[in-house]
């Protein structure tokens, strides 16, 4: 059996190349935080599934690395900021400890790609314009996006307000091109009925009806 990797279940999904501030409090997070400061190891954090089983798992999720301590309490509670680093895939729950701990196996997109590198290209810039587009009808802050990396979805959709399942099939996606054509595909969507809503508001000006 491979080493264990500590878990730190969230209602969240974290993605590769992402950053993620943590508040630390829990007597068992302390403790698991300490230990991978101490031996420089990551955890892994994996999305806790609604339902009635509080202990439900999400089956993919992505290892942590903690790149920083923002601030220590006198307490042992820490105000952290991790990167998201390699995702991985649970196979076994280990609860021996206060803390889970799972046997994972990680994973990288496929090698074989599906689109030419031009395609490729422009795939990548038009989903570049409209994520530039949704920003400006949302009035959303420009979060700075590395254009260059190879997992440009990822960074995209780290910030869109979707649904947890929609970032969820994203994670488990092994394919950076199918994940832009469905980010593509949610852009093409959302901004029509944005922009419609603006429409709407701005033909009912300021005695609230619709001219």
């Amino acid at each position: 059996m491979s080493d264990l990797l500590r878990l730190f279940p969230l209602e969240l999904v974290l993605f590769p190349e992402t950053a993620l501030p943590l508040h630390i409090f829990e007597p068992r997070y302390k403790e698991m935080i300490s230990e991978c400061m101490q031996q420089k190891q990551p955890f892994g954090v994996i999305r806790v599934l609604p339902g009635e089983n509080v202990n439900r798992l999400a089956e993919f999720g992505c290892a942590a690395e903690i790149s920083d301590v923002l601030r220590a309490y006198p307490d042992g509670r820490m105000d952290i900021l991790t990167t998201g680093r390699r995702r991985f895939e649970l196979m076994e729950i280990n609860e021996d400890r206060d803390f889970l701990r799972g046997e994972v196996e990680f994973f990288d997109d496929e090698t074989e790609n599906t689109v030419t590198p031009n395609e490729l290209a422009q795939i990548r810039s038009r989903t570049l314009e409209l994520h530039a587009s949704l920003l400006l009808l949302t009035d959303s802050e420009d979060t700075t996006v590395d254009k260059g990396t190879e997992l440009l979805s990822f960074q995209l959709a780290a910030a869109l307000p979707v649904d947890l399942d929609f970032k969820q099939s994203l994670l488990e996606m092994r394919s950076e091109p199918e994940r832009l054509k469905l980010l593509l595909d949610y852009y093409n969507k959302i901004i029509p009925k944005l922009k419609m809503m603006a429409l709407g508001q701005q033909r009912a000006g300021g005695n609230g009806y619709i001219h």
